[in-house]
């Protein structure tokens, strides 16, 4: 008789298994089987004799289960029992917790739908940014998705920061990150000789649990809360920001020459005698891009060279796994983290003047109409004629009088822009401005003060240029029909459309559309609200009607740039999806494809680490200017009402750019109610109103630095009296017209042709990445991270 194959012994994908380790377990797709196929959860011991594992393997097959697990391909549950993840409908998530005691469980894969509401029972034991295994329990009463947790399955927070504090003789950590909840009780001979009050990093010993807090144990002492350069320690830690590279990628980057070796010119287009020039801030040291334009007939060739970090940086090697888990370079007032060791940011990877350098190329011809005609991206290597900045480049633009043997390629440069510039307004690209800022420091790494920083066109410049280059890597992609992650930005959703047109209606304005509004329409709006005071204001709404980008591996289109692709191909040194779009497209023209895990994964890692790092910068820039302000306490100022809210005004100090608030009770003797339908803050009985753009006067109270918060009194402003009761019937007018466009917008709705589902309504940021929420956070103590933003960054 024939003796039948053990289950072990069956494993279809045994053979790959074998080659991959000596003594092969069962594949994960086996496991997966074998438990689909008895269609009951297994404990794990239970599966290990079915699968014929051996005492000796159990350790390696439990870890193997441990992994599927946290890869969501498998749940174990409270009892032990193995479990296939696609039977319970389980989803994996990241906690995102809320300060009234509820919290969000946001998908890792963006196919699997939008958020879920996590309620206070939901929450027990759960700390902010753990990853979590989550089964949909159907909607709340908002029309959210509500879920249930199953099993924690990765803890975000091994570290802690914050500071020191006794509660009865007992040693506490108050976490900084405010999100992580109740305080951490601190092993007593942990403490050691840190003094209450300093700042301290403890490591989690056991996490909280339902009604137990979590013990942690010292393991650095910071010093004291008001150390020159602390405040971006403590963001680096308390935004779990990767900021030490591991040994083995620094022995791997300390192997890489420091200049171009022969045999690496093999197969390589020679551009050395190009003149490709870099232009970028006074500041900057690392150099992604140089570029070249000429005239050829009516049309143009553009020339857009990148740094080829491909060539250096292979997947799965010691330097990728630590630019991935990076992801993007983070931007500090007078501190950069680098996605990539310093010898490879600043030396064989950037574009420095005079030396040969690898490159990978888009090169394309533009035609007199603004249209790429044709292009083509190859491997090269070349020479930077010259390292130019934005004002010595504008300088060559605007004064005729001045000569250089390079000034002919820059004025050949912005004669191509030109045309380009005239094609994104034809294409209906939104384009806003706003008054970026650069702090200026002591010696004791304090700021002294704060500037504007003046936009030229050569900033504009390099910009369309960048924008050429990424929509044509991702034409050629999707030709090729590789995949990617794509640059996706999506335009309004029907709830945040509503509220914006409501808001519009009532400042007597109208985007045009329908139900469906395009970008040129938001750009048409943008133009005319420009010469208005308060359009700083209006950018802000119209940018908080939009979506997020993100990355994603399927492309959507790029709403703001009125791009039906876009991908970003022109920043490797300093952004992980960069440097995965170079691999792809190398692995097309050798006939190959690259394939990294999983592109869904990489592309919400790659989102989630690009708001951790402007989380982290923003925290810096407004605990700075927090303490900035505490010497001009009792000064001051003129302001312009840059927000409101049911407890008050935000009001962003002139010259400065800095935003402090004013409480609803400082407001006048009387009793002030917000109108969000009227964007207006109007007194009971005195009429007095305030409105968005509002010029007003107000005396510096207070600036604290445990909430990086500034409070204000009003001392003048608000309109009147008369003027204020005039104004009711206009406002009667105005709240029947915001009614009105209510009851239209749920008819709408509610038709069966205009039917949509709400698409993660309560966690959407209605704005594109990188654009700020208020009008004061449009600032930035790094220039370098400034020129980036005003570039392709944020696109």
């Amino acid at each position: 008789m024939k003796k039948t194959k053990s289950l072990r012994a069956q494993d279809p994908f045994l053979t790959r298994e074998q080659q991959r380790y000596e003594n092969p377990l069962p594949s994960r797709e086996w496991v997966i089987a074998v438990l689909d196929k008895r269609g009951v959860p297994m404990q794990a011991g239970e599966l290990a004799r079915l699968l014929d594992i051996q005492e000796n393997e159990m350790p390696f097959f439990e870890r193997r289960l441990g992994a599927m697990a946290r890869d969501g391909q498998v749940l174990i549950n409270r009892r032990g029992a193995v479990c296939v993840a696609d039977k319970l409908a389980i989803v994996k998530c990241r906690v995102e917790v809320h300060k009234d005691d509820f919290g969000f469980a946001v998908p890792l894969n963006s196919a699997d739908g939008p958020d879920f509401v996590l309620y206070a029972r939901q929450m027990r034991g759960l700390m902010n940014g753990d990853t979590v295994t989550v089964r949909p329990v159907g909607n709340d009463r908002r029309g959210r998705r509500e879920g249930q947790v199953l099993d924690i399955i990765e803890r975000a927070n091994k570290d802690v920061v914050g500071r020191l504090a006794l509660e009865q003789g007992v040693a506490m950590l108050v976490p900084e990150d405010k999100r992580l909840g109740a305080n951490i009780v601190l092993q007593p001979q942990s403490v050691g000789a840190a003094k209450p009050g300093q700042v301290l990093v403890a490591a989690i010993e056991s996490y909280p649990e339902a009604n137990r807090a979590a013990v942690g144990r010292v393991t650095e002492i910071l010093g004291d809360y008001a150390d020159s350069g602390m405040e971006i320690e403590i963001a680096v830690r308390k935004h779990h920001l990767p900021h030490e590279f591991s040994q083995d990628c620094l022995k791997a980057a300390a192997k890489i020459p420091d200049h171009v070796k022969r045999g690496e010119l093999k197969d390589r287009v020679d551009l050395r005698d190009l003149p490709l020039v870099t232009i970028d801030g006074e500041t900057a040291r690392d150099f992604d891009d140089a570029v070249f334009a000429e005239k050829i007939g009516r049309n143009w060739r553009l020339v857009v060279a990148i740094a080829d970090v491909s060539h250096y940086v292979r997947p799965d090697d010691a330097i990728d796994q630590d630019a991935v888990e990076r992801a993007t370079s983070v931007y500090f007032p007078r501190r950069v983290i680098p996605m990539l060791p310093e010898n490879l940011s600043n030396g064989i990877c950037s574009l420095n003047p005079d030396v040969e350098r690898l490159c990978m190329v888009c090169d394309m011809v533009v035609t007199y109409a603004g249209n790429v005609k044709s292009y083509q991206f190859y491997p090269a290597v070349m020479r930077s004629h010259a390292r130019l900045t934005y004002t010595q480049a504008w300088d060559w633009i605007s004064n005729d009088e001045l000569a250089d043997p390079m000034k002919q390629h820059v004025l050949n440069l912005y004669s191509l822009y030109k045309i380009l510039l005239k094609k994104r307004q034809q294409r209906g690209a939104m384009e806003f401005e706003s008054t970026e800022t650069q702090m200026i420091f002591d010696e004791h790494g304090k700021i002294e003060r704060i500037v504007p920083v003046v936009r030229n066109e050569a900033h504009r410049l390099i910009e369309e240029c960048m924008l050429a280059a990424n929509v044509c890597a991702a034409e050629f992609l999707l030709t090729h029909k590789h995949p990617a992650l794509y640059r996706n930005h999506l335009g309004p959703t029907p709830e945040k459309l509503a509220t914006l047109r409501e808001q519009l209606g009532l400042l007597g304005l109208e985007l045009k559309g329908g139900d469906k509004p395009t970008p040129k329409h938001y750009a048409e709006l943008a133009a005319q609200i420009h010469d208005r005071p308060d359009w700083e204001v209006l950018q802000v709404m119209l940018l908080r009607s939009m979506q997020q980008a993100v990355y994603e591996p399927k492309n959507v289109g790029h709403f703001g740039l009125a791009y039906p692709a876009y991908t970003h191909f022109t920043s490797p040194i300093r952004r992980y999806p960069d440097l995965t779009v170079h691999r792809a497209i190398k692995a097309i023209l050798a006939g190959n494809r690259y394939e990294p895990k999983s592109w869904a994964e990489l592309g919400v890692r790659c989102s989630f680490a690009e708001r951790r790092a402007d989380d982290a910068s923003r925290d810096v820039e407004n605990w700075l200017k927090t303490y900035y302000m505490r010497d001009k306490v009792g000064e001051v100022f003129e302001g312009t009402i840059s927000g409101m809210a049911n407890f008050g005004l935000f009001v962003t100090l002139d010259g400065i750019y800095i935003e402090g608030m004013v409480h609803i009770s400082d407001l006048g003797e009387d009793y002030f109610n917000y109108h969000p339908e009227l964007m207006a803050m109007l007194g009971e009985r005195s009429g007095v109103r305030f409105s968005m753009g509002d010029k007003v006067t107000v005396n510096v109270a207070r600036a604290d630095l445990d909430t990086s918060k500034i409070d204000l009194v009003l001392i003048s402003g608000g309109v009147k009296g008369r003027a204020g009761r005039r104004s009711k019937s206009a406002d009667d007018g105005r709240r029947a017209q915001a009614n009105s466009a209510r009851k239209n917008q749920r008819k709408a709705q509610t038709a069966p042709k205009r039917a949509s589902s709400k698409s993660n309504a309560a966690k959407i940021a209605g704005k594109p990445a990188g654009a700020s929420s208020k009008s004061s956070q449009k600032t930035s103590g790094n220039p370098r991270k400034k020129r980036h933003q005003s570039r392709t960054a944020k696109k």
